[in-house]
């Protein structure tokens, strides 16, 4: 009887212990609020790609009061979606960002204005009113007005930069001549107000050459040297872009998946499902180094980083991923 119940106890301590290894936790914290700009995340762990993976992933929507930037440095996840120019600007003030994965190949930023209204081209900028996010989102903006030699502080030489909310009301209420939008969100908004595409002059940053890097995944450097931290974003990454394959393989299902998880307008979440589909491409996570270096030089240029940052991006994460 005895031995009975040492081989009993013996069997539930190594389930107890297979549990705990099968429960590797990791906190994923989003950039923004749950839409399918993130759905990916959402199917790996709502398809059990995660749990298959060893992972018990908790995914923390983002929201305007929250810097991805800020929680991880603070402890509060394991891993960020970021934007390079957020990410390396915090690098530089000592938060030890690295680039693991970057499943965004693409910029969706856009500068969008009426047709009937002043700005036509570029060469039009000058004097008018242009709508901007900010918390890391205007470093792409900053760096394109640099490279065409246009003052940020208004005046008739000058753009003048309207902070703008997260909405595209600025266009709507005349606030603006020209607003920032995303392919996969805001723009959506302005046709389903009564714009027409027709009606819009469309400034894409990815189409001129302007794109900085947008949606990555970035883990802390001091971590990343810890070898089974290192191993868990290996199994994180590689779970997340089957979840990134399965979503765009499966548009319909990973917009109810992200309505499940808080998304809002399920029509909205399979368009731009569809959007975010364009700027993923082969969803395996890759950098691509040349985009990465004229994220870089673009941040220099504009001053927004001093020194050119070094140990700021890793390929062993993604070629691990990749075997």
């Amino acid at each position: 009887m005895r031995k009975t119940m040492k081989i009993t106890l013996a069997l539930a301590m190594s389930l107890m212990a297979g549990s705990a290894l099968a429960a590797d936790k990791v906190v994923l914290q989003l950039k923004w609020v749950a839409q399918a700009q993130f759905a990916g995340y959402y199917v790996a762990k709502d398809k059990g790609l995660y749990e298959k993976a060893g992972l018990d992933v908790e995914i923390k929507a983002g929201g305007p009061d929250i810097a991805p930037e800020q929680v991880i440095a603070g402890g509060g996840a394991d891993v960020i979606v970021d934007w390079a120019g957020g990410a390396l600007a915090a690098r530089e003030k000592g938060v030890g960002l690295v680039n693991i994965a970057q499943p965004f190949k693409k910029a969706g930023m856009e500068l969008v204005c009426p047709k009937d209204g002043p700005v036509k081209t570029e060469a039009d900028f000058k004097g008018k009113t242009l709508g901007v996010w900010f918390f890391g989102n205007e470093y792409p903006f900053y760096a394109w007005m640099n490279k065409l030699g246009l003052k940020t502080e208004g005046g008739a030489d000058g753009v003048t930069v309207l902070k703008q909310s997260f909405d595209v009301q600025p266009l709507i209420q005349k606030q603006a001549d020209c607003i920032s939008v995303m392919t996969y969100n805001e723009y959506w908004q302005l046709i389903d107000a009564g714009y027409k595409a027709e009606d819009l002059v469309v400034f894409n940053y990815s189409a001129m050459g302007n794109d900085l890097m947008e949606d990555g995944l970035y883990a802390m450097e001091d971590k990343l040297k810890d070898a089974a931290f290192k191993e868990k974003m290996v199994k994180f990454v590689k779970a997340s872009m089957e979840g990134w394959k399965y979503a765009i393989d499966n548009p319909d299902e990973a917009a109810a998946i992200v309505m499940d998880n808080g998304g809002q307008d399920e029509n909205h979440q399979k368009r731009m499902m569809g959007e975010v589909a364009k700027l993923i491409g082969e969803p395996d996570g890759k950098l691509d180094i040349a985009l990465y270096e004229r994220t870089e030089k673009a941040l220099l240029d504009q001053k927004i980083i001093a020194k050119k940052p070094e140990g700021a991006y890793t390929l062993d994460i993604t070629d691990a991923a990749s075997k």
